[in-house]
This record gives C-alpha cells, structure tokens and sequence, in this order.
C-alpha cells in the first residue's frame, strides 16, 4: 500500500512538472508568435490599405517585412461596384497608409471620404500621382460618342513603376527611419518591372497595330503601351444591345479577330455569343490578380496568341 501512495505522489509530482513545462513552452511560444506580427527588428508592423489586388504585391514589394496589407476589394469583387463590408473598415480604422488607385475606380470615388473620415490620421496617398489618363471608350462603332477616364492604369508596367514610386513615398513619410531598406526594396521591384515590360514587348513583337477584343475594356492602357487597338463589347458597365453586336461581329471579321478577351468579374454571356459568330474562343485574362508580375507575363502570352 505504501508503494502505491508513494508512486501516486511520484506522477503527482512528474504530473505538475509537465503542466509547469508546458506553460513555459506556452509562454515562449506565444512570445514568438507576438515577434512574428512585427518586422527581424522588433518593430510593429505598418498596416496599409490598397484598393485593389495588385496594389497588394506593389506595397509588400517596396515594404517587405515591415507592412501588413489590407487589400478592400476582394479576388473575384468588380471594382465597379463593390462596397467594403464592416469587417474591412474595423482593418482599416487601424491603417497607417491608404494607397488608392486614384484614377476614377468608382468605389474610391463613392467611398473614399468616408474611409478617410473613418481613420483620420491615416495617410492617403494617391498612387496615381505622374500618371496621364487615357480615356475609356464605350462607343463600338469607334465614333467616340462617350467617354470616361479610364481607371485601370496599373494594366502597363511603366504606370505601375509610378504607382510604386508614390508608394515607397507614402511609406518614407511614415516610417523615415527604414527609408534606406524601402529604396533598396523598391529599386529591386522597379529593375522587375523594367524586365517584365521587356519580356511583354518580346511577346507582342510583330503584332504592333493589330486589334483585340475585350468584353471589359480594361486594357487600354496595355494597348497603349504596347502600340495595340482594343475593342471593348460592353458598353458603359451593360450587355450590348443586338446592334451594337451586330457591328461587333463585323468588326471582329474584317480585323480577323478569332478571341475574344474576359475576366472573371463579369459577365461573359456577349463574349460567348460574338465567339460564337466569329467561330473563335473566350480566354480569361485578369487584370485584378494579385500576383502582378507573374500574371501580365501570363496575360502578355494569351495576348499574344490571340493577335492576329
């Protein structure tokens, strides 16, 4: 009986040895875990807040480990119409920095004063500083009988290695003291960017001048840089009418045009039926991915197997 009682206090004692063991490896534990939602150096972390996705890679690019992004419309969202749900402005009223696009999206239009009125001691930079809009054409039958600024600038690499310099600005203004890693980041994206833009004329090579059709004109900017024509099938945010396809479909004929450019955000039920006359395919390209890079590589590759 007594060896029993004796054992019984033995794992008592080994019992609370691992409970003690265990809270001290809690303990470090959570101590690391608290080191992981700040910077190697100890610091917090800077939350900035973009409009849309590939606004996500320029900041991560130019902040590195320092920045913690809050992107407010969401992979598959159209900008056009999104609101931000209240989870989203909760992130937001803790935001140092906002990086808006700044070039006419309509839910920074409709939502930006709000944001700002939300967190006022956040800094909003305006990413399209230096860039010249183009103007968005809705008319197809290329009589321009209305016209928009158009929004997408960051679809050319050489406005996104502007949107990155206003940037690396925003975050020099708030945190001065990393400014020499901020320029060491943001040289090293720009000298990507400059390649992706190489590798994006190496691919078009030839096909200056030739036309390509977009249900959403989100690529003018694109176009423009890479000496392109762009013919967008919705008119003004809706389905085209039966005649407007019509001249479309005549269009698409006389330039060749055999694909017929999409994006997940909307609607690809025109698209499918011009196809279907023209006896070409729908390709889905997507100008909002967050991989920004890597996805105008891809794109730049689908555009050109698709220009005649």
């Amino acid at each position: 009986m007594m060896k029993i009682f004796s054992d019984l206090i033995f794992w008592s004692d080994a019992k609370k040895a691992f409970l003690l063991l265990l809270t001290i490896v809690l303990i470090a534990t959570s101590g690391c875990m608290e080191e992981n939602d700040a910077d190697a150096g100890g610091q917090e972390k800077i939350t900035v807040a973009v409009s849309v996705l590939p606004q996500a890679e320029f900041v991560e690019k130019v902040g590195g480990d320092r920045v913690e992004v809050v992107v407010m419309i969401p992979p598959g969202a159209s900008p056009h119409s999104y609101e931000p749900r209240p989870s989203q402005l909760t992130e937001l009223s803790n935001a140092e920095m906002y990086a808006m696009v700044g070039s006419g999206i309509p839910m920074e239009d409709s939502m930006m004063s709000k944001l700002a009125d939300l967190n006022p001691d956040m800094l909003v930079v305006d990413c399209s500083d230096g860039i010249d809009f183009l103007k968005e054409e809705h008319d197809h039958t290329h009589e321009n009988d209305h016209m928009d600024l158009d929004p997408h600038i960051w679809t050319s690499p050489d406005n996104a290695k502007i949107m990155v310099e206003n940037i690396y600005s925003g975050l020099v203004e708030i945190d001065p003291e990393n400014q020499e890693t901020y320029s060491k980041n943001k040289n090293t994206y720009i000298s990507e960017l400059d390649a992706l833009d190489e590798q994006i004329k190496k691919n078009i090579e030839g096909k200056e001048g030739s036309s390509f059709m977009v249900y959403h004109p989100a690529w003018g900017y694109f176009a423009e840089r890479y000496d392109l024509n762009m013919v967008p099938i919705e008119t003004e945010g809706k389905e085209a009418s039966a005649r407007q396809l019509s001249e479309i479909i005549t269009f698409a004929k006389q330039e060749n045009i055999t694909v017929i450019f999409v994006q997940a955000q909307f609607s690809t039920q025109s698209a499918e039926a011009v196809a279907e006359e023209i006896d070409g395919k729908v390709v889905k390209v997507d100008p909002l991915a967050r991989n920004y890079t890597e996805n105008m590589y891809k794109v730049s590759e689908a555009f050109r197997e698709g220009l005649k």
